[in-house]
């Protein structure tokens, strides 16, 4: 079937195809393709196993579209592409596909980290892309740096920091100190939160759901008059809501 697909994106990028599609280039179409990557992490998020079958194809479709462009350029085919992740896979797994006996997670980091500097790089902050979700990056620019040693020894460490920050917050006097500050603050809870296991990108998806669950069922109960509440009925209710789940 995936022949049927790249025969399709081929016709649409044809002399004769769509002309939506034939206009797209890998800049324009990588919003989708980071779009369609987080529909199948909420799909996923609500246990639904339909739409997650939709939304991989769409993903899949988003591989195959920046395939076909880079087919036309010249530079390689959507064969290419999924020959690399399988060489990939095989390489970072020795001991499932090499009979090598040791082998495992830790093995699969020392892989890509040889890959890495195969590849030129020249610290181990190397390759982390700038187009990552900002909680995830900043989690993953600190495991980074715990690789080589640059890391608290324990939790104290962190939430010290997150106390420290927030005496600069305050402390700052202009805006663009305040924001610089703030960011400071943000990194340092990351840094927190991987130190106590919890994922920070989940924690706060998790976070701002139960807020909006929340926030409708105030809603729900103000009815039409909710808008237009003092803040202290709004409170309440937000009290009634929360004693209630």
């Amino acid at each position: 079937m995936i022949e049927r697909l790249i025969a399709i994106m081929e016709r649409l990028r044809g002399p004769d195809g769509c002309e939506w599609d034939r206009a797209q280039t890998f800049a324009t179409i990588a919003p989708y393709t980071i779009e369609e990557a987080y529909e199948v992490a909420d799909a996923i998020e609500r246990n639904d196993l339909s739409e997650l079958k939709d939304e991989l194809g769409d993903l899949l479709l988003q591989v195959v579209f920046h395939s076909r462009i880079a087919e036309e350029a010249g530079v390689f085919a959507f064969d290419d592409v999924a020959a690399a992740i399988s060489d990939k896979m095989e390489r970072r797994h020795p001991h499932i596909f090499r009979g090598e006996a040791d082998g495992g997670h830790h093995r699969w980091e020392e892989v890509k980290a040889a890959e890495r500097a195969a590849k030129g790089a020249a610290s181990p902050l190397d390759g982390v892309a700038q187009g990552l979700p900002a909680l995830l990056r900043a989690e993953k620019i600190q495991n980074r740096a715990a690789r080589v040693g640059f890391d608290w020894p324990d939790t104290a460490g962190p939430r010290a920091k997150i106390d420290e920050e927030l005496a600069e917050v305050a402390a700052a006097t202009t805006p663009e100190e305040v924001a610089d500050e703030v960011g400071d603050l943000l990194f340092a809870v990351v840094n927190w939160a991987r130190h106590l296991g919890v994922e920070p990108e989940a924690a706060l998806r998790a976070a701002t759901g139960k807020f909006e669950r929340r926030f409708r069922a105030m809603e729900a109960a103000g009815g039409p008059a909710f808008a237009g509440m003092p803040l202290a009925e709004k409170e309440a209710l937000w009290v009634r809501v929360k004693t209630g789940e």
